[in-house]
């Protein structure tokens, strides 16, 4: 009995080692590129609640009735330079994919810990669908620890917990992220808020995957066209017209403390939810990423051909060769989705954060690096990055002089940076 005893025990501990050691958001390869090691800020990170009064019940909504209304909740965590000496913390009761399983990660940031007194920009993050906060921490660990305020959304309706019908989240994705947006404003002006004073909204980034950069898309300007929103499927009640190109309601969400968006597979070209029209309008600095066969937002379709059709802004395009839609967003698989599943036990968990090709982690890095360099040039101005951006397109081809700068050699391979001016 003792001997089973202690087997029990140890399987425990070495469940609970397992975890600590692989459950990580800000882990760091060897050979990761120069840009995303941690910057000089060890940081903090606290859980906030918020209720934005008074929006559409996208999910209740019946055909030919009047709109509900409710108070919709939405949960983000914030990240920031902190005022400690130490850095390493938990993030517990974290859900995964299956929608059942509570776990932990592990990363820099330290609960709680007081802010350091200065004014920092904002960075806002997005997630897919379904999704949650902490899909992306480690874009925002990484951030904070740069000299960023970071905040990540909960989005209701869209999350591993509470999927739900589509309108809501197409509904939802752009209006969260404004009032997100706004909410940080009110905390940085806020007496004895514990941001007061540091959130500098002027200077805000914005990082969307997937859903979260469809989101993206129409808070940068692109509004979706009348034929999507009058669509009953989509749009039930013609709820998207708050969202369709030149509609007052979509005007109304344009906001110019947006300084440059970061979108990661974005959802919706490829299933015609924009048309030259609507994306005439963006005007502020993008920077893609994609997959080169993603077969859910799309590549040729999808994300390269927002690249190519957004014509009045800057925009850059970083694309996986050979990989899928979950290129560089997801953290590392939790060690727990390895065995866990969803869809009545036909999926595997793990294949919401992992891709086929490319190892998780290499791909955070490399995002991490290039997210630095963009948001450092556009919303810091620091003119230095653009040696980081103004590249050979194809890595594999870069050698000597014309070597990736920032990576170490032999690393920068299966990877292209695609730059196109505003015409």
């Amino acid at each position: 009995m003792k001997r089973i005893i202690y087997a029990f025990i140890l399987s425990l501990l070495m469940i609970f080692t397992a975890s600590a050691q692989h459950n990580r958001v800000d882990g760091l390869r060897p050979d990761a590129p120069e840009l995303a090691k941690p910057g000089q800020y060890k940081i903090g990170v606290r859980t906030l609640q918020l209720s934005n009064k008074h929006q559409i019940d996208a999910v209740n909504i019946i055909e030919g009735e009047d709109f509900s209304y409710y108070d919709r909740p939405l949960t983000i965590e914030v990240w920031y330079p902190a005022d400690t000496e130490i850095s390493g913390g938990e993030y517990k009761n974290v859900p995964i994919r299956d929608g059942k399983t509570m776990i932990s990660l592990y990363g820099a940031a330290v609960r709680d810990a007081s802010p350091l007194k200065n004014s920092y920009p904002l960075i806002i993050i997005s997630h897919g669908y379904p999704g949650d906060r902490l899909l992306m921490s480690h874009f925002a660990e990484n951030l904070a620890t740069k000299g960023y305020v970071v905040a990540s959304i909960d989005h209701t309706d869209s999350m591993y917990q509470d999927a739900g019908p589509f309108p809501s989240t197409l509904l939802n994705r752009p209006k969260d992220q404004k009032f997100v947006l706004d909410e940080m404003t009110r905390f940085n002006n806020e007496q004895n808020h514990f941001l007061q004073g540091i959130v500098d909204t002027s200077r805000t980034g914005l990082i969307g995957y997937s859903m979260g950069g469809y989101g993206a898309m129409i808070t940068a300007g692109a509004g979706i066209t009348k034929a999507v929103a009058q669509n009953k499927e989509a749009s039930p009640n013609q709820v998207l017209t708050r969202v369709m190109a030149g509609s007052n309601e979509h005007k109304a969400m344009m906001d110019e403390r947006f300084k440059a968006i970061l979108a990661v597979s974005p959802w919706g070209m490829a299933r015609d939810f924009w048309d030259m029209d609507g994306l005439k309008n963006i005007t502020k600095p993008m920077f893609f990423i994609s997959g080169g066969v993603d077969d859910v937002s799309g590549y040729e379709k999808g994300t390269k051909k927002l690249y190519q059709s957004v014509i009045n802004t800057d925009r850059y395009l970083l694309t996986f060769e050979n990989g899928n839609h979950n290129s560089a967003a997801p953290i590392p698989a939790p060690v727990e989705a390895w065995t866990a599943t969803y869809n009545d036990g036909n999926s595997n968990a793990s294949s919401h954060y992992t891709d086929p090709v490319w190892d998780t982690l290499r791909m955070n890095n490399i995002a991490q690096h290039f997210a630095t360099a963009y948001f450092d040039k556009i919303i810091k101005g620091d003119q230095s990055m653009n040696s980081y951006l103004d590249l050979v397109p194809n890595s594999n081809l870069s050698e000597g002089e014309t070597q990736w700068k920032g990576f170490p050699p032999r690393t920068a391979k299966g990877l292209k940076l695609e730059y196109l001016a505003k015409q």
